[in-house]
């Protein structure tokens, strides 16, 4: 499997939910369901059976995280020397000609990305146009609605 790109903050919320999950969470429906066992019939159970649930997705997404975080390469583009281009990583303040609006997005990856934060994944059409690019160049791209035309006006590092 291909390493996928992470930034250093995202890599850092994976180890801690995968952290919380194991010393936390885990801990926690193991005595649950030591608790609903102690009420008797497990058939009837519903105790037991809901903390049994809960097991089962707290060691998927264990299993998950784990995955995810041995195929990850984390790239800090503080370190990477883009000489002002639009890279992984980087925030890109742009300026939509059609909406007459700034907008702020920063690259990431597909596991970080949160459009309402204004973090965009490295696949999408917006990002995949942007990428490459350098503070004041014109950047169209295609959206759902019709063609959109950008220019951008910063890129920051870090």
């Amino acid at each position: 499997m291909s390493k996928v790109p992470v930034t250093v903050r995202g890599h850092e919320l994976l180890q801690e939910e995968l952290k919380k999950l194991k010393s936390e969470d885990r801990p926690a429906v193991i005595k649950a369901i030591a608790e609903a066992r102690a009420h008797g019939d497990l058939k009837e159970n519903a105790e037991y059976h809901a903390a049994k649930e809960q097991q089962g997705f707290i060691e998927a997404r264990i299993k998950d995280l784990e995955g995810k975080l041995s195929h990850i390469q984390v790239i800090d583009v503080t370190a990477v020397d883009a000489r002002g281009k639009v890279i992984f990583g980087s925030t890109v303040v742009i300026f939509d000609e059609g909406t007459e609006k700034e907008t702020t997005y920063t690259i990431v990856g597909e596991d970080e990305a949160d459009i309402k934060s204004g973090l965009i994944s490295y696949t999408s059409p917006i990002a995949r146009a942007l990428i490459a690019k350098n503070e004041g160049d014109e950047v169209e791209f295609q959206a759902p609605d019709g063609l959109r035309t950008f220019e951008i006006l910063e890129v920051r590092y870090g």
